[in-house]
């Protein structure tokens, strides 16, 4: 005779787990599902690098090209930077930013060799750390909250900005100059750094990879400008403006 009993204690019993699953699925995809539990990020952090272009509109940098073998484009450089963003408003970024570009170069007069027919050889450095505060804007919403428990982000959420801020910079060059008092070569090095202010926008987009991680990628036009310390004597302005086109990897908190 067939124990009936025990077979409907198993089939109960699994009925039962399957139940108890059931009831714990939504549980757990409330938890680690494609959104934010029942809030929306308060915030990001990202880093990113990039192609920093340097426009090099200003008499020194005329003078330099025109006496050096150097290119306006010798002053392009990658940049690296980050930006701290706090939501003030479910499409409003603060963003606290800071980069580093710098590009080194060497060059020789074009006009000029020493005495025994050898180049004339010097380096030029321009390098630019810009601290900037800016608002960031998101036409189209990051996201949306799905019912009152997930905040899910949207996949593409494009985004534009402007801010401001100060700039430190420096422009160095140093190796064997000519002098034109008597002709000779002399070894030399000259040297600008000063903090001046700047301002830009920016657009760009961000690409949902997870509810947390995202991938930006942002065009920015920065506007700073400074002179020139005694060193250089002549050409008293720099011009520190320039595009820069950047991709980096942020985290939402």
């Amino acid at each position: 005779m067939r124990n009936t009993g025990g077979i409907r204690a198993v089939v109960v019993s699994g009925a039962l787990l399957l139940v108890g699953l059931g009831g714990a699925v939504p549980a757990v995809a409330q938890g680690t599902g494609d959104g934010f539990l029942f809030r929306r990020p308060g915030g990001s952090l990202s880093l990113w690098g990039g192609f920093a272009g340097e426009r090099a509109d200003s008499p020194i940098f005329s003078f330099v090209t025109d006496t050096f073998s150097l290119s306006r484009s010798a002053f392009n450089a990658f940049t690296i930077g980050g930006d701290l963003g706090v939501s003030v408003a479910p499409g409003l970024d603060l963003v606290f930013s800071v980069a580093y570009a710098g590009s080194k170069a060497g060059s020789e007069y074009r006009h000029w060799q020493d005495t025994q027919g050898n180049p004339i050889q010097q380096t030029t450095t321009l390098e630019r750390v810009p601290l900037v505060a800016s608002l960031k804007w998101y036409p189209l919403g990051r996201g949306e909250m799905a019912g009152s428990l997930a905040w899910v982000p949207r996949r593409y959420a494009p985004f534009i900005g402007a801010g401001g801020g100060f700039m430190w910079y420096r422009f160095q060059q140093y190796g064997d100059f000519v002098d034109f008092t008597d002709s000779a070569v002399v070894s030399d090095a000259f040297d600008s750094h000063y903090w001046t202010g700047t301002g830009n926008v920016f657009g760009g987009v961000d690409v949902s990879l997870t509810p947390r991680w995202v991938l930006t990628a942002r065009a920015q036009y920065t506007w700073a400008r400074s002179h020139l310390g005694s060193d250089f004597v002549g050409p008293n302005q720099i011009d520190l403006s320039g595009l820069s086109v950047t991709a980096g990897l942020g985290v939402r908190f």
